[in-house]
């Protein structure tokens, strides 16, 4: 059959964008699942993290398994098995997980609710490593866009109503006065491991090409070599955090140090001898990299600190909020992440000027309405949030001046990320509450832009480069307790977004970084097109 006359395969779509729904789902929900947590077992803000942490840590952890166990073979695991077994064997993994979440909650164990997050996000490292490809295998190749647009909408869409689900779960309503428990989280976890092993079911028994292929795997023994170091230190220093009493602050320090150093480091060596280093022999993919992981730091610490400081007293509320009145701002947070994701999915339809101009205004607009109907169709009053729209219109500006270039967009949005940031910790009230929250407007689009400039010009490492890029979602299980551990200190939780202020200056830095690298290869910048389609996010 040739390409035109291939047909995209839609049930199988919907399948798979099911589950694209609700990585997005659990992934946000922990902005809710963290102050809950952090009242109801006494923790302090660093301890409260550790939820973001095992989460984000397992797509680094099982990235890591992957790529080593496909070196050990010889042979890449996931084109052996196929992208369809690949999906069916993450939902398993996903399934196990949820329902350990089940007997966590009876046990009332905090560290059991770690493993469950952990093992969960596992399957989901697994799903979302076969996923892409697989979007793009369900029909012809000159539309694989608009499929993985349509699925990475619909992820967007899962971290918008996530947080609103999990705090009904919780709380019953907004206006409950019920006392929460973690045992409410129980029917919530049912019905997602219920729903996995449907989706796992469907996929076993659908008609549905294996996705496996014969493509060689790229060997490169010194990355390898690299990558197992980096991961020994972080263990190094985690154990040295147990068995010392030296401040978690300097630790997380040391760590974030410890890996930008290891991987220029790496480049640096590759200099010299680029045989056996593979896609870490290009700079630009090592900046990447780095990028990557402030960039996933970045913008999971602001949602998961976000409830904590929603509850200070005296930040926006006389004596701060209660647990049951936060869903609707994490809500908006990941909304405004959907709303920039919609908007610069524009670009993916062949729209004539005029329309396209009239479309980047209207839909970013048509996404924040979804947004207040999810949240008052629970009941919830969103009238103070109505003013929000001007930092939208902001965002649209940004757009439209970045004119789809990534290294324009990405400058621009991450100058306005730091003014909000700034803005967000020299005030208080509502205004800072909107700075913050834009915060998910100019991170929307960073993704697809990083990845653009990072695999560009990487030849046949850029599959190695991505699996590389992917690896760095590390940055969410490190940044955001970091963030929580300043917010122990004298300075508080709502100076402690000083970091990610920090982190959207360094990717400023790393954006240019990587611009000089790809000019000193001779790329032309303005032939890089950004990718709008959101590939693995959260």
């Amino acid at each position: 059959m040739t390409e035109t006359q291939q047909k995209t395969n839609y049930p199988a779509l919907y399948t798979l964008i099911t589950v694209f729904f609700f990585w997005g789902f659990v992934a946000a929900s922990n902005g809710i699942l963290i102050p809950f947590c952090k009242t109801h077992f006494s923790l302090t803000n660093f301890e409260s993290q550790l939820l973001g942490s095992s989460f984000f840590g397992a797509y680094f952890i099982g990235s890591l398994i992957l790529y080593l166990a496909s070196t050990f073979l010889k042979f890449d695991i996931i084109n052996k098995i196929g992208y369809k077994n690949s999906i069916i064997t993450g939902l398993v993994i996903s399934i196990i997980g949820a329902l350990i979440m089940i007997p966590s909650t009876n046990a009332n164990s905090f560290s059991m609710m770690l493993l469950s997050l952990f093992i969960v996000a596992l399957g989901f490292s697994l799903q979302q490593t076969a996923a892409q490809p697989f979007a793009l295998a369900l029909g012809s190749p000159s539309t694989g866009a608009h499929r993985l647009n349509l699925a990475g909408g619909l992820n967007s869409f899962g971290t918008t109503i996530g947080p609103i689900i999990v705090s009904y779960f919780l709380f019953g309503s907004l206006t409950s006065n019920i006392a929460p428990s973690p045992s409410n989280i129980n029917t919530l976890y049912i019905i997602l491991a219920s729903v996995f092993a449907l989706v796992a079911i469907i996929f076993i028994f659908s008609k549905l090409p294996s996705g496996k292929t014969d493509e060689d795997l790229e060997n490169s023994p010194k990355a390898t070599k690299s990558l197992v170091f980096m991961t020994l230190a972080i263990l190094g220093i985690i154990a040295l955090g147990n068995f010392t009493e030296v401040s978690k602050v300097i630790l997380l320090v040391i760590t974030i140090v410890a890996i930008i150093a290891i991987l220029v480091t790496s480049n640096k060596m590759s200099i010299k001898n680029s045989e056996g280093w593979g896609a870490m022999k290009f700079p630009q993919l090592v900046y990447g990299m780095i990028a990557i992981f402030f960039y996933v730091g970045v913008e999971v610490t602001i949602d998961n600190n976000f409830g904590s400081l929603l509850k200070t007293p005296g930040y926006l509320t006389a004596n701060g909020l209660a647990e049951s009145e936060i869903s609707k701002y994490i809500s908006l947070y990941w909304g405004s992440l959907m709303i920039g994701r919609w908007m610069g999915a524009i670009s993916v339809f062949n729209l004539k000027k005029t329309t396209k101009l009239i479309a980047t205004f209207v839909v970013p607009f048509i996404a924040f309405v979804v947004i207040i109907i999810s949240n008052n169709l629970k009941g919830t009053d969103m009238s103070d949030l109505y003013a929000y729209s001007i930092c939208i219109i902001i965002t649209i500006a940004a757009f439209i001046y970045a004119n789809e270039k990534p290294v324009r967009l990405m400058i621009t949005v991450s100058t306005l990320a730091i003014i909000a940031m700034v803005i967000g910790i020299f005030t208080t009230g509502i205004v800072s509450v909107y700075a913050f929250i834009a915060g998910g407007l100019f991170c929307s689009v960073m993704w697809p832009c990083i990845f653009s400039l990072a695999t560009t010009g990487l030849g046949k490492f850029t599959s190695q480069g991505s699996a590389f890029l992917i690896m760095m979602i590390l940055g969410g299980a490190i940044i955001p307790p970091f963030q929580g551990a300043i917010g122990d200190t004298n300075l508080g939780i709502h100076f402690s977004y000083i970091i990610a202020a920090i982190c959207f200056v360094l990717l400023l830095v790393l954006t240019f970084l990587m611009t000089r690298s790809l000019k000193n290869q001779g790329i032309d910048l303005d032939q890089v097109e950004s990718q709008t389609e959101p590939q693995v996010e959260i």
